[in-house]
């Protein structure tokens, strides 16, 4: 008898039951408060899917090589039948819509829209990562994760990240 490959989940079928998402939201071009909260609204308006909860609003440096303002960031919890990559496609969708360009590696952003976790999901493929690879070295996602899924970030986590500056500012 032949093994059967292992069953992979089709992207197109809808989750049954919904999972629970997080993205996290950020901006460092233009309106960059009202991207934000453009974008989380959008976020509950996605097909299938629904806003649980949506941090405060931080204000952070630009990490790595990103130049321009600094950025406001926060951090969504979604309820989703998207699977996934199907998640990924309406997230690169929203950025489209809001005027994201990438002319190079870590450019200032109108909308940055990165998928932290997706239920339990791992994956690793060259289209993404589940969790999200470096969200562990980001206060400016740690810290709004932390204020509305403190089950997903231990204080270790959050004190390795204490060095970087990141100030709560009104909404």
């Amino acid at each position: 008898m032949a093994a059967q490959a292992p069953l992979v989940p089709d992207p197109d079928m809808p989750l049954d039951p919904p999972v629970r998402a997080f993205v996290a939201v950020g901006s460092n071009l233009g309106e960059r408060v009202a991207t934000v909260r453009r974008a989380l609204q959008a976020l509950g308006e996605l097909p299938q899917t629904r806003l649980l909860a949506r941090s405060g609003l931080y204000r952070a440096a630009p990490r790595e090589a990103a130049r321009g303002d600094d950025f406001i960031n926060a951090v969504a919890a979604l309820e989703t039948r998207l699977t996934a990559e199907r998640l990924l496609d309406a997230l690169l969708a929203l950025e489209r819509q809001a005027g994201r360009q990438r002319p190079y590696h870590h450019a200032p952003r109108t909308l940055d829209l990165d998928l932290l976790l997706h239920g339990q999901a791992r994956l690793d493929s060259p289209r993404l990562t589940l969790p999200h690879p470096r969200m562990a070295q980001r206060a400016f996602v740690l810290v709004p994760l932390a204020e509305i899924a403190p089950q997903c970030v231990t204080a270790q986590a959050l004190a390795a990240v204490a060095g970087q500056a990141i100030e709560r500012v009104a909404d």
